[in-house]
């Protein structure tokens, strides 16, 4: 089912649950019953629980969209390095350069064809994405340079190779949810609590109440939504994307 059909099945279940709460509160109040009673005391405190929630769901997706940022970044950088190893061995011999060329595109091939379906799954790298970029290492590292151009072009070499390591691992860290349990358990509480209290305010069932609730009810569900689809950086719909292997390794991408 798409994550887009999840949302809108949420929002609209948040609002039939207040709506339908609402009118069953509605029948139970008795004719003398006078709305304008509601304590002022507890106006200020629904207002101010509304600020703190507003505040936690705030940093929650400051936060998840953070982790998103980088992991894109992660891809970028692991994607930009690969592509400065096989554009800078072009000052190697032939067949050393054919070589790391052809060892960079089988890991490039492999990641993005294979192992991100794994990443998205089980929310961790492969073994054997590891030993062909140990493949590539060695290819680098192995050579002994023959001239004072190729050693010239060794060190800047290794280390794009490191910084394509660097970035993988970055990869791997993003891989799973960013978000604690706990911190979910909160999330989901703080709604509940929030969208209860506007019953403690005595909303009748005029049009204009039932709007405002419903609206309000389903922007609750709305957020929540987006922490969720955020807290997989490489899992949902708007997550990090293998982009820049495929703009800068067009050619062996399927």
């Amino acid at each position: 089912m798409s994550e887009w059909v999840v949302l809108s099945i949420a929002m609209a279940a948040a609002c039939a649950v207040v709506l339908t709460i609402t009118a069953i509160n509605h029948r139970r109040v008795g004719e003398d019953d006078d709305p304008s009673e509601t304590p002022s005391v507890i106006e200020y405190m629904t207002m101010m629980i509304g600020v703190v929630y507003a505040i936690v769901l705030g940093l929650a997706i400051a936060g998840v969209w953070e982790a998103r940022s980088a992991a894109q970044e992660s891809v970028r950088h692991e994607a930009q390095a690969l592509h400065e190893v096989s554009a800078r061995a072009e000052v190697y011999p032939a067949e050393v350069r054919a070589r790391i060329r052809e060892d960079v595109d089988a890991y490039v091939g492999y990641a993005v064809n294979t192992e991100w379906d794994h990443m998205v799954e089980k929310g961790q790298l492969t073994e054997k994405g590891t030993r062909l970029l140990d493949r590539v290492r060695r290819d680098v590292t192995d050579y002994v340079p023959k001239t004072d151009h190729e050693g010239q072009a060794y060190q800047p070499l290794v280390d794009q190779v490191a910084a394509a390591d660097d970035a993988r691992s970055a990869r791997g860290q993003g891989a799973e949810a960013t978000m604690p349990g706990v911190v979910w358990f909160g999330l989901i509480s703080g709604a509940l609590v929030t969208v209860g209290l506007i019953f403690t305010l005595q909303i009748r069932r005029t049009f204009r109440e039932l709007l405002l609730a419903g609206l309000f009810s389903a922007l609750i569900a709305f957020l929540l939504f987006l922490i969720w689809d955020f807290d997989a950086p490489f899992g949902r719909g708007l997550a990090a994307t293998a982009g820049p292997f495929t703009d800068l390794f067009p050619h062996i991408v399927n």
